[in-house]
């Protein structure tokens, strides 16, 4: 859960939060006209000019991830407008129809994992790694992380179901 936290803050590039998520056999089920760039299951919400955080891509490694084993995370992206203190990120995350969670984070306590801190502007990059759990369950899983600055106006918003 820590992995989307991290990584959904700074460019909700992955499912990081939700590392319980991905497996050797995922599908990516969702619309790729939205796709986020990069070897990733993400794809934004909906057009990506409208929001403050310009994604230039997302790799992960291995992709697909795999259970029990260490999953690389590099993520690029560009700030156009600077998050500041009490920016937050809502996430949800369900495996099929039951909702596993549904959270507010603080955005810019979440960044301290990548060691960013805000306010945030400008570009930036990264790289995590996190290991994922042997014991991910099958099935279908949906996810969900909106980013908001302290005034509401939206960040990003980044959306992604996987079949294990």
């Amino acid at each position: 859960m820590k992995f989307l936290l991290t990584v959904a803050p700074l460019f909700l590039s992955s499912l990081a939060t939700c590392n319980f998520l991905f497996a050797a056999d995922q599908q990516t089920l969702v619309d790729s006209d939205l796709s986020v760039p990069g070897e990733n299951p993400l794809n934004f919400c909906s057009e990506p000019t409208k929001y403050s955080l310009t994604i230039d891509n997302v790799d992960l490694e291995p992709n697909p991830p795999e259970k029990g084993k260490e999953l690389l995370i590099k993520a690029r992206g560009n700030f156009t407008e600077e998050v500041e203190k009490d920016a937050y990120i809502n996430i949800s995350v369900k495996y099929g129809l039951i909702t596993l969670i549904n959270t507010k984070a603080d955005l810019c306590e979440q960044m301290k994992q990548v060691d960013e801190e805000c306010p945030l502007d400008g570009a930036k990059a990264f790289t995590k790694s996190v290991t994922l759990p042997k014991e991910i369950p099958a099935g279908t899983y949906s996810v969900l992380a909106d980013v908001y600055n302290n005034d509401n106006k939206q960040i990003t918003c980044l959306k992604a179901s996987v079949h294990l």
